[in-house]
């Protein structure tokens, strides 16, 4: 694989990591935990799949610049920077909220779910609409 595929891939994880958020939010809704659990996990998975992939692409490629003009710039910009500063939030959160499970702290697992599932969702989506914009517009 080159270097040049791996955005393609990165959109690809991040599109495959929402999809699994999704079902895993459709199966707890449910009070399906095993497929829950198994959604979740995948989505991990996913996400550090995305973000060893990232780190490769960026340490090899740089960054690569937004260069359309007019309206499109601005909503490009909002995307990512709050992009940016979720998936920045979104490592914590998690990370405790992964464990919290793991360790049978339902209770406390929850509390911090309904702030990390929504956050984890719109990284995820976002990450797509980035590469979208950046490379398909």
């Amino acid at each position: 694989m080159e270097v040049t595929n791996l955005p393609t891939l990165n959109a690809s994880l991040n599109l495959l990591a929402a999809i699994c958020l999704a079902f895993g939010y459709y199966f707890i809704r449910r009070g399906d935990r095993r497929r829950h659990r198994l959604c979740m996990l995948a989505a991990c998975g996913l996400s550090v799949a995305f973000l060893t992939s990232y780190v490769v692409y960026h340490t090899y490629a740089g960054s690569v610049p937004f260069t359309r003009q007019g309206w499109v710039r601005p909503v490009y910009f909002t995307v990512l920077i709050t992009h940016i500063l979720l998936a920045t939030a979104i490592v914590p959160l998690a990370v405790i909220t992964v464990l919290r499970a793991w360790r049978g702290a339902y209770a406390r697992h929850r509390q911090i779910a309904r702030w990390t599932w929504p956050v984890w969702m719109y990284v995820s989506a976002t990450g797509v609409i980035v590469y979208a914009m950046l490379y398909h517009l």
